[in-house]
């Protein structure tokens, strides 16, 4: 997918600026684990047995292992559709669709796909899963981490809930953690989250949905973002792992994911020996998606590490929502505005906002805006950054000078939470004209204009160059 390789690239740029100042051999990220997340709870969820005896999954990917295939919306170009009865029969026994994002923009589009792609991947007699894109929030402070993975994991368990839980065919839910910048700008990343405040939103995270589902969900990630972004935890390796690695040809059985050309990465799943605690392992973003039923070039591929029985027990449970875990529909909501500045019109407009639900948890679908109460009035132009679920600050340029009446609104276009408005009052002052600068005297003659040479071409870059194309 193209923008989580972007991302990707982003933060690899990252830790591979900490993993610099080491040598080769893997330094231990410190041990210390964040407290309090939850832990799991001893689930309840009915269990089935019947399925370990009777059911055989054919093991056909790379290493007679189970093969597996990832897609999202990258996978249906101009809208296509995919033929999951011909994944099947390329050997193929379960699909992992994108079926979740931090962003609203991109969570629509995966909820778009997901829902008809699970419904024909598993006419196909295929198993299937979704991930999680998260993002982190802009914050420090661990109370508002914990507020927020908690706030993130509700909108998952919701959408497991509006699919009528998980079935027989269902494996877990993924949570897809690999970036830990929190700020995006212009330019690339304008601020990262320390390892101790990404483990602890991804355990809060990881606990949150394990009891409310009776299931522990899977971790995505890559071994650079593990061993260098996160902490070394013994709760994070309760959790299945999901390990992307691209240079390792995984029909070698001794292979493992997280080899490096000396050692290996140390991280949550790494064992005593070098070898990794991975259950999922993507080998390649470049397979040939035709060859799968799948429009467009290129496709990613996964195997299972495990026997059959491995496998069937990542589906026992199923889990059934009561009507106080479906999605709720116009939810009444409440806003608050904590602090806002304004000054001269050379200043911007701040608002700190922040929406919660009934219960006072932080909304996690929605975003907010300023509107002037009169048409004659200018809005600005507004910049929008969520620092965390259901927390914004909005800044406001190019504003006239003058007293301003208007509202913070906040919008939902999901439905989920209902709209809201905040009255707000500012004044905007003239800034200080500057004094006028002397002109020189004389006029300089001009400089003849270089004769411009042309710029070489860039060298198409092959990024499925090493990887295994299957």
């Amino acid at each position: 997918m193209k923008r989580r390789i972007a991302l990707l690239a982003l933060a690899l740029s990252f830790v591979s600026n900490l993993a610099s100042a080491t040598t080769t051999t893997p330094t231990p990220v410190p041990s210390t684990t964040p407290s309090t997340a939850p832990t799991p709870a001893t689930t309840t969820a009915t269990t089935t047995t019947t399925a370990m005896t009777t059911t055989k999954i054919d093991a056909l990917g790379p290493g007679s292992r189970i093969h597996g295939m990832d897609i999202s919306y990258y996978q249906h170009p101009g809208n296509s559709t995919i033929d999951f009865k011909k994944m099947y029969a390329a050997g193929v026994r379960f699909v992992i669709i994108k079926g979740g994002d931090s962003m609203d923009a991109y969570d629509a589009q995966a909820v778009k796909y997901m829902i008809p792609d699970r419904k024909a991947a598993q006419a196909a007699n295929l198993y299937t899963s979704f991930y999680y894109y998260a993002y982190l929030p802009n914050v420090s402070d661990q109370a508002t981490i914990i507020k927020d993975a908690k706030a993130q994991a509700q909108k998952v368990i919701w959408r497991i809930a509006s699919l009528g839980g998980y079935g027989r065919h269902d494996l877990p839910v993924a949570l897809d953690l690999e970036t830990n910048c929190t700020l995006f700008t212009a330019t690339g990343c304008g601020r990262y989250a320390n390892p101790a405040n990404v483990t602890l939103w991804a355990q809060t995270w990881l606990a949150t949905v394990a009891v409310a589902t009776g299931r522990k969900p899977f971790v995505y990630s890559y071994p650079q973002f593990l061993e260098n972004a996160m902490a070394r935890s013994a709760a994070l390796r309760q959790y299945p792992l999901w390990l992307a690695h691209y240079s390792v040809d995984p029909s070698v059985t001794t292979n493992q994911p997280n080899a490096k050309q000396v050692g290996c990465y140390a991280d949550s799943w790494t064992n005593q020996d070098c070898t990794a605690q991975w259950q999922i392992w993507q080998y390649t973003s470049c397979g040939i998606a035709g060859k799968y039923g799948v429009p467009g070039t290129r496709v990613d591929l996964n195997v299972f590490y495990g026997n059959n029985n491995d496998f069937l027990k990542l589906v026992q449970g199923l889990w059934q929502p009561d009507n106080s875990q479906m999605l709720p529909f116009n939810e009444p909501t409440a806003m608050s505005v904590s602090a806002q500045s304004s000054g001269t019109t050379k200043d911007p407009v701040l608002f700190y906002v922040s929406v919660v639900r009934p219960n006072s948890t932080p909304v996690v679908t929605g975003t907010v805006t300023y509107q002037s109460a009169s048409t004659l009035m200018s809005s600005g132009v507004q910049s929008i950054t969520r620092n965390s679920s259901g927390s914004w600050l909005i800044k406001i340029t190019n504003m006239p000078a003058g007293n301003y009446v208007g509202t913070i609104n906040f919008t939902d276009p999901t439905g989920t939470e209902a709209a809201a408005q905040y009255p707000v009052v500012f004044a905007v002052t003239p800034a200080p004209t500057p004094s006028a600068t002397p002109s020189p005297t004389g006029t300089k003659p001009a400089s003849p204009s270089p004769t411009p040479i042309p710029k070489p071409k860039p060298t198409p870059v092959d990024s499925c160059a090493g990887q295994i194309r299957n």
